[in-house]
Parts: C-alpha cells; sequence; structure tokens
C-alpha cells in the first residue's frame, strides 16, 4: 500500500481549479493549500485530469472524495465539517458529498428514509409523495448556495397556495425542512439555508383545522347501520366500534392483536411501535367492549374458521392493509365522514362528558411533556377507566347496548 504520509513534489499553492488544470501536465505528485493545513489533493496515476481530496489529522489520512466530482470550491467548503466530525469521533469517516443541487441532497434524504425503521410505512410513502411530486420538480436544478427565502417563495411555495390546501404546502415545507435539518445534523451540508426560516415567514393566514363531518348526534344513526350490517361484515363493523369506543387512530387498530387484548385485566395493550407517537398505550376496556369482543365477535371468527393473531386480518397472515382498512371507511362513511372523524367525535364528546383534558389527551395518546405524563401516571387508569365508562353508557342510549348485548 503506498504510503501517504510521505509524498513525493509536493507542491504548496493556493488550491483553485484552475491550479489543479495547471498542474496536472507536470510531475508534481500533490497540491496542498497554506489556508487549509489539513487538506491534500493528489493526482491520478492514472489520468491526470483526475485526482482525490484526503483529509489529514496528525498521522490519520481520511478520503474525502475524487476531483473532479468535487470541485476544490466545494471541498474546501466541506472542510469545516469534516473537521469537526473527525474531532468528535477521530475513526469517523472523511468523506465529503458532491451534491451541488437541492436535487442531490433530497435523492439522498429519500434513500436515507427508506432505510429508516424509526419511521412508519404511511410516514415514508407521504415524505416520498412530497419529494417526487412537489419538491424535486420544483426545486431539483437549484444550487445548494442559491436557496433563500425570495427563490423558495418563488420556486415553491407561492406556486403551491396557488393549487392546494395550507396545510398539505406546511406538510411539505415540513419534509424539506427535515431533510435539510438531518443532512446539517450529519455534516453532510456545511450551512443550513432552512434554519433561520419558519412558514410563517411566507404564509401568515391561519391554518384552521378541518371541520368534523360527524356530530354526536349523528351517532345513533352510524350504530344502527352498524348493527344491521354485523352479521355480513363483522369486522368492518368491529373496527369502526373499536375506535368509536377508544379514540385510537386507524393505523394503530387495524394491526391489533388478540394477545394485546386482556379480557381478564380488561385492557387492550398497544405497543410503541404501532403508534404515531412512537409511546406504548394502555387502554381500559369496559364491560360493554369485553362482552362485544368475547361473546360476539370472537365467537363468530371462530365459527369462520379463523383462529389467527390479529382483531382484523388481512391476506396471508397479515393484518388488514392501510387500503383494506380504508374501504371499510369509504363503505361505511359512503362519503359523509372518515375514520378520523369517529376520533374527533369520541374526543369532543369526552370533553362534553366532563372528561378531564389530560385524560382525554392520555386516551388519544396525543404527545405530552414527560413531567405532564408522570405527575397524572398515577392515577391514569383509574382516570381512563371512568372516561370511557362513561362515554360507553352514553353510547348505549344510542345504540351500542344492541350491539353488545346481542339483542
Amino acid at each position: 500500500m503506498t504510503d501517504l504520509s510521505t509524498p513525493s513534489k509536493t507542491l504548496h499553492v493556493l488550491v483553485t481549479d484552475a491550479e489543479i488544470r495547471k498542474y496536472a501536465t507536470t510531475p508534481v505528485r500533490q497540491l496542498r493549500d497554506p489556508r487549509f493545513p489539513a487538506l491534500r489533493f493528489r493526482y491520478s496515476s492514472t489520468n491526470r485530469g483526475k485526482g482525490s481530496w484526503f483529509v489529514v489529522i496528525g498521522e490519520k489520512w481520511g478520503k474525502a472524495g475524487n476531483y473532479p466530482d468535487i470541485n476544490a470550491k466545494a471541498m474546501q467548503a466541506t472542510l469545516p465539517a469534516i473537521l469537526v466530525r473527525r474531532a468528535a469521533e477521530p475513526g469517523a469517516r472523511s468523506t465529503a458529498n458532491s451534491w451541488q443541487t437541492v436535487g442531490d441532497l433530497l435523492t439522498w434524504y429519500l434513500e436515507c428514509m427508506s432505510r429508516d425503521h424509526g419511521l412508519s410505512a404511511k410516514r415514508k410513502a407521504s415524505a416520498r409523495s412530497a419529494v417526487r411530486r412537489q419538491l424535486q420538480p420544483r426545486l431539483s436544478t437549484l444550487p445548494l448556495t442559491e436557496l433563500d427565502r425570495v427563490t423558495l417563495d418563488q420556486r415553491l411555495l407561492w406556486p403551491m397556495q396557488e393549487q392546494y390546501a395550507l396545510s398539505f404546502v406546511r406538510s411539505v415545507y415540513g419534509v424539506l425542512t427535515v431533510a435539510f435539518r438531518q443532512a446539517t445534523r450529519l455534516g453532510l451540508v456545511l450551512d443550513n439555508p432552512m434554519a433561520s426560516l419558519k412558514f410563517n415567514d411566507f404564509v401568515q393566514t391561519r391554518i384552521k383545522p378541518k371541520p368534523a363531518h360527524l356530530r354526536a348526534e349523528d351517532l345513533e344513526e352510524v350504530l344502527v347501520n352498524l348493527g344491521a350490517e354485523f352479521a355480513q361484515a363483522p369486522a368492518g363493523c368491529m373496527l369502526v366500534l373499536m375506535m368509536l369506543c377508544h379514540g385510537t387512530r386507524l393505523g394503530e387498530s387495524r394491526v391489533a392483536r388478540w394477545k394485546h387484548i386482556n379480557l381478564a385485566s380488561r385492557q387492550w395493550f398497544i405497543p410503541a411501535e404501532e403508534t404515531k407517537t412512537k409511546r406504548e398505550l394502555t387502554l381500559p376496556l369496559t364491560d360493554q367492549v369485553c362482552a362485544l369482543l368475547l361473546l360476539r365477535y370472537r365467537e363468530q371468527q371462530t365459527a369462520g374458521g379463523y383462529v389467527g393473531a390479529y382483531l382484523f386480518p388481512g391476506q396471508k397472515r397479515h393484518p388488514l392493509s392501510a387500503n383494506q382498512a380504508s374501504q371499510v371507511f369509504v363503505r361505511f362513511g359512503q362519503g359523509h365522514w372518515t375514520s378520523h372523524d369517529l376520533r374527533k367525535v369520541a374526543r369532543t364528546a369526552w370533553m362534553d362528558l366532563g372528561v378531564d383534558y389530560l385524560v382525554g389527551e392520555m386516551l388519544v395518546n396525543h404527545a405530552m411533556k414527560s413531567l405532564t405524563a408522570t405527575y397524572i401516571h398515577t392515577s391514569a387508569d383509574t382516570l381512563k377507566r371512568k372516561a370511557l365508562e362513561d362515554w360507553h353508557a352514553w353510547l348505549d342510549s344510542r345504540g351500542f347496548a344492541a350491539l353488545h348485548s346481542g339483542t
């Protein structure tokens, strides 16, 4: 292996692309720049039009990239981030990237995100769509050095506002922000142009939450319809009822397992990896829900020959897929309400029933400050159970009783 610490014919110059080309026709093996003591440029032994960048700290050499893929200006701009990375972790790689445009960074982010097991499939799909359909078409050719407030407004924010709801525009902007933040954190870009920007810098209009399409007054009709359909579509009806009774999200409800339903302790456990907040959730099961699960739904599953792991089975020993679950609400909602409307109507009803705000937040598993969660943890189970008992008693008077009692 070549001893990189004793190069032959080293020249000390202000290294630029012009200087690299100038000395490509000479016997010079290596260029050093007095402004960047840790940086070395070495010509390729087989093609003098090419070369390699190295970062040297002490006696340790690390290859940073190839020339001309990474030109002199880009390498010198990236060098501080490499030095910081190696100072924090001496064994860290010195590799620099050859990104020139916003599109280069976004392509990297898509690859990085695809291998992130901490993100749900739904989150990945949403971000991937934002990058491919919105960010790449509008920003892919924009040089990283030219991304600023004015350019971002002209090429992304203003055109999108003319076509889409502000809530969607904000979500796409958020994906761009995360991509730059992650690249900066890893030292892959020296300066984060998004760091000083906020969505409110571009849009002052307050984004209103989507109106609820399902009201408490509508639930009697919903429950009657579920009762009429239960024998023909037990899994779909049960999915709707579990979400209505507990205010859970569709993603965490459709993958529920029987082993997480404890009818003895009367609890439903949802693991952290299946929740949006990545926090495990334990929900009390009321007498009504236990009766519905055990005496009606489980018996119906068994009679149909299903003895698998999931409450809502899909295909090939998998739970109901996201698309299959969405079709359940196409059928039962008939375009008038969605799965999220069940969560909204439950949360609103709890407030009307006098359920403490923090207890309601725990039931829907909203992210809370750790101090707040710790403060009420000791009595949380009792308070959550009381809240759901009151809620299910209210539902009983609107037709729920007929579903779990079998009458």
